[in-house]
């Protein structure tokens, strides 16, 4: 039996991607799936697809760089199934450029996403967690927190920022587990507010290899799934034709 049924798991960036993907396997193997994103006109339509094929799932609009709406999403999920088992950081943009196109409007939106949207969910979900006495928070990375390739200066850092806050929440906690999803290349929304031309173009052929979401999905399910004394820390999952990315 998968460690999965009745868990109440809550999903940032669930509109699309990995954390629409996510939420279908999770739901379909008999999780509570709380959707979050901005988005709530595509969150209402996957929440009934969910309903439709037997699952329990609500959504509720988050901006996850704003402290108290993140905290109300979180609280929206535990006053909807009484606890909070799993917190998916999910949510995350990509908008590549070369350190001298200097896009600094770019840089900060990438942090505040990223690393603070992160920060946000943690914030909110750790007294849940500790004085229910467990927990599990899955933080989305990338092979980019191994990783430097050209134009990804800022997300790399923000991405080995997740990984770093996810090591350190790690070794703080006893009964609440951490774990790092590190994708590489997936067919997804990730990018699609790239201004420069030349990392466009980079993206496009990386992309000639890319994974489905389903793939990163199924990663989020084995972590989730494991016995509450097994934390899985990271998992890395690469297209099979790809070198590191």
């Amino acid at each position: 039996m998968l460690n999965v049924e009745n868990k109440v798991i809550t999903i940032t960036g669930a509109s699309s991607g990995i954390g629409e993907a996510s939420a279908k396997l999770l739901a379909q193997n008999g999780a509570n799936v709380v959707l979050g994103a901005r988005r709530t006109e595509k969150l209402e339509k996957i929440v009934e697809e969910i309903r439709a094929s037997g699952g329990t799932a609500e959504f509720k609009a988050v901006d996850v760089t704003n402290r108290e709406d993140t905290k109300a999403f979180i609280h929206f999920a535990k006053d909807k199934f009484g606890r909070v088992d799993v917190i998916f950081n999910n949510a995350g943009i990509m908008p590549l450029s070369p350190m001298n196109a200097l896009k600094v409007e770019e840089w900060d939106r990438t942090i505040n996403v990223n690393i603070y949207g992160v920060l946000n969910g943690i914030a909110a979900g750790l007294p849940i967690m500790e004085a229910q006495g467990g927990g599990q928070f899955i933080n989305t990375a990338s092979v980019s927190a191994h990783v430097v390739v050209l134009n990804s200066a800022v997300y790399s850092a923000t991405k080995f920022a997740v990984w770093a806050i996810s090591e350190g929440l790690r070794q703080e906690s006893k009964n609440i587990r951490v774990t790092t999803i590190c994708p590489g290349v997936v067919a997804t929304e990730l990018g699609s507010d790239i201004t420069d031309e030349s990392s466009k173009d980079a993206l496009h052929k990386f992309r000639q290899t890319a994974l489905t979401p389903d793939a990163i999905a199924r990663a989020v399910l084995y972590a989730v799934s494991q016995p509450d004394d097994v934390d899985v820390n990271e998992v890395i999952v690469r297209p099979t034709a790809s070198t590191n990315l």
